[in-house]
Order: structure tokens, then C-alpha cells, then sequence
């Protein structure tokens, strides 16, 4: 039988002292559970750890608000703790937030992409503990899109945002604990920082090998189903594509009211672990809300094997060239973006990345595998692996 994961909350609970950490302020939300399924903040109330305050990233506390939307501070309702709000008036604590707090703990859930906004919400917590001289104890989390990695890189001169502030890869394969060691060392926030280590957890093991249930994230993350298909459709929230979002299975089909008949053998020849099959749906929300969606269903055959940048980004290619009459970029909204301006750029990491969709096949596709090599990312994040 496999062992099933214990994650840092239930490592923390188990071996440390919670008098040793004094007041904290807990940077969490609904998606974070301990491996027997209690959520982490009650676990750690009952736990006799001395909670004053919470943070919340995107999404809310409660893990279920619109994607990019405006998130305002509150109560929470299960703990009557205040909530500071890091998707709303500010992305970052101020030094009034952390002014009578001994310790903040983050435990958020991740799915392992760089355009997860979750990390960069840790980004900026680091960066005000390292101001106000805070210390940090992050409950590490398994990567559940495991150890592995792809391009593209962030050019972080030009493509720096909310969706990827620094220079790593879309899939880094890494936990928050071992990025934040990365950002600690790289850019020298001197953080007094700890890692409760999550355990029975290898890097080469996806959320299927965890033996354990499946927690939403965030709104459009619902399944494993979702969260695989994620990589690879994601990309279409630049264009005039339907994700999904507000259907049944967000990301894991796509489509339009004009995508008729449309030919993926080419798709299909350079993608590998990936099945499709014709879908219709009626999306609730978001683009085409209402309306009858054509489009396809695509299922991860097998996650040890599949490319999802590639894939996703040959998936619009082939698209973009079948319809040009229909197919269009467009601005993406959100609270840190709300022009909505360069949303491709932003999300792969690469400037003018649109421009790489007007050139033929064969040298796109060349171009393409360059970007998503991930070139010395290995070497640069070794020393900082707990795993």
C-alpha cells in the first residue's frame, strides 16, 4: 500500500512546540487541508497554535472567488479571525499587518506553474518579512504536476507580473518551500526562513500517486482532470477562446460557437499523452456566457509523457490558422492587470510572444521547443531541492 502524504501542517502539528512560533499570522484559504482532511487553520487552532490573524491570496479565503477579481478584507466566518485581503487594496502585507505578529506561517496549496498567482502572493510575503524582520515557516506542500519541468523561462525585464515576477520556468517542478529558499538566496532578502518539509513525497510522483482525495484551489481548478488540462489551455485566456470556465470540466475543453469541424491532426502528430474528442457546452460565465460552445475534450493520457506548453501552444497555432476570419488575441482583465494588456507575453514569459504565431510551422515549432527548454534551471535550483 502506498504511503499517503503528509503535508507540512500535519509535520508541524506533529513535532513542533506551538509556543515556539508566539503570535502568527496565517497566509491561507479554503484549499488548505491537513492529509486526514481537516482544514489547516482549525487544525492548528485546536493545536493550541496561536493564530491572530489571517492573509488571503487570490480567490479569497475561501478559494472560490472570480478568477482576477477584486478580493476585499473581512472576517472569517469559521474562525472569527480578521482577514487581510492580498488580492484586494494591496498584493503585499503592510507593516501595520505584521506589526504585533511574531511569526507568519503560509500554507496555500500551489499547482506547480508559474502563472499560479499563489507563488507570487508568497513572493511578496518574503519580501515584507524581510522589511519588518519577520519570520517566515512555510508548510510545504508536494508539487502535485510533480518534479518536472518546461519552458519557457521569465524574461523578467520585460514580462515581469503578477502571473510571474521572476526568472523561472512555467512548470518548475518545484515546491514553495524549495522557490522560496531559490528567492531568499537569489535575492538576498536575508528572510529568517523555515521549511516544515511535506513527507513521504518524491519528486518524480503527481498528485494521482498522493493517495489521497482532490481539493479545488481556486474556482476553475476542480479536478485532476482540470488541473492537468490547465498547462496546456490556459493560454487561451489571451484569446477569444472559451476555457471553459463555467462549464463543468474548465480547461479540460475548449471552444467557441464558430470552432466547426475543426482538423488537430497536425496537433496530434507533435503532442504526445493527449487524447481529444468533440464536445459541445454552455458556458456560464466568462467568454460566450450562454452560448453554445463547439469544441473538444482533452483528457491526459498519461502525465509522465505529456509537454502541456507545447501542446497549448500548438493548439492555438493550429487554430489561429484554420479560422483567421474568428480568431482573435484579447486584453485579460484582473485586479493586478486591469488593462488586461499583453496577457500572452505575460503568462509565457516571453516578449511579443504573439509574433511567433505568424511564422510557418516548421520554424514556430523550432522556436517553440527552444523557449521551452529550460537550459540551466536544474543546476541554478539544486542547491535549494528538499526533495
Amino acid at each position: 500500500m502506498k504511503s499517503t502524504i503528509q503535508f507540512g501542517v500535519d509535520h508541524l502539528m506533529t513535532n513542533f512546540d506551538p509556543l515556539k512560533f508566539g503570535k502568527i499570522g496565517l497566509v491561507t484559504n479554503d484549499a488548505a487541508f491537513t492529509s486526514s482532511g481537516k482544514r489547516s487553520r482549525i487544525a492548528l487552532l485546536e493545536a493550541g497554535f496561536e493564530i491572530t490573524k489571517l492573509f488571503s491570496p487570490e480567490h479569497g479565503i475561501s478559494a472560490k472567488g472570480a478568477d482576477g477579481a477584486f478580493m476585499p478584507n473581512g472576517t472569517d466566518l469559521s474562525t472569527d479571525l480578521p482577514i487581510v485581503s492580498l488580492y484586494g487594496e494591496k498584493l503585499a502585507p503592510s507593516t501595520a499587518d505584521l506589526d504585533e505578529i511574531d511569526t507568519v506561517l503560509f500554507d496555500v496549496p500551489d499547482i506547480g506553474l508559474r502563472y499560479y498567482t499563489y507563488l507570487w502572493t508568497l513572493s511578496y510575503v518574503l519580501e515584507e518579512c524581510s522589511r519588518n524582520q519577520k519570520r517566515l515557516v512555510i508548510l510545504d506542500r508536494p508539487n502535485p504536476l510533480s518534479g518536472v519541468i518546461e519552458g519557457p523561462m521569465l524574461d523578467e525585464e520585460r514580462c515581469s507580473s503578477f502571473i510571474g515576477r521572476w526568472d523561472i520556468p512555467v512548470r518548475h517542478g518545484c515546491t514553495l518551500g524549495e522557490l522560496a529558499k531559490l528567492f531568499n538566496s537569489e535575492k538576498q532578502l536575508k528572510v529568517d526562513l523555515q521549511i516544515i518539509p511535506c513527507l513521504n513525497w518524491q519528486k518524480n510522483m503527481f498528485f494521482s500517486d498522493w493517495n489521497l482525495d482532490f481539493q479545488p484551489t481556486s474556482p476553475a481548478i476542480l479536478s485532476w482532470e482540470c488541473m492537468l488540462a490547465y498547462p496546456v489551455t490556459a493560454y487561451l485566456e489571451a484569446t477569444n477562446l472559451s476555457d471553459g470556465r463555467g462549464s463543468d470540466t474548465p480547461f479540460a475543453q475548449i471552444g467557441a460557437p464558430w470552432l466547426i469541424d475543426i482538423n488537430l491532426t497536425r496537433f496530434l502528430e507533435i503532442t504526445t499523452a493527449i487524447e481529444v474528442e468533440p464536445c459541445q457546452f454552455i458556458p456560464e460565465e466568462g467568454k460566450f456566457r450562454g452560448e453554445l460552445c463547439l469544441g473538444i475534450k482533452l483528457k491526459v493520457t498519461n502525465p509522465s509523457l505529456y509537454h502541456p506548453t507545447l501542446a497549448g501552444l500548438c493548439l492555438i497555432k493550429t487554430i489561429r490558422e484554420q479560422y483567421p476570419k474568428y480568431f482573435a488575441w484579447k486584453p485579460y482583465p484582473t485586479r493586478a492587470n486591469p488593462a488586461g494588456t499583453r496577457h500572452l507575453d505575460l503568462l509565457l514569459g516571453v516578449f511579443e510572444a504573439e509574433k511567433l504565431f505568424d511564422l510557418p510551422w516548421d520554424a514556430f515549432l523550432s522556436s517553440v521547443l527552444d523557449l521551452t527548454n529550460t537550459n540551466k534551471w536544474q543546476e541554478r535550483v539544486k542547491p535549494h531541492l528538499l526533495y
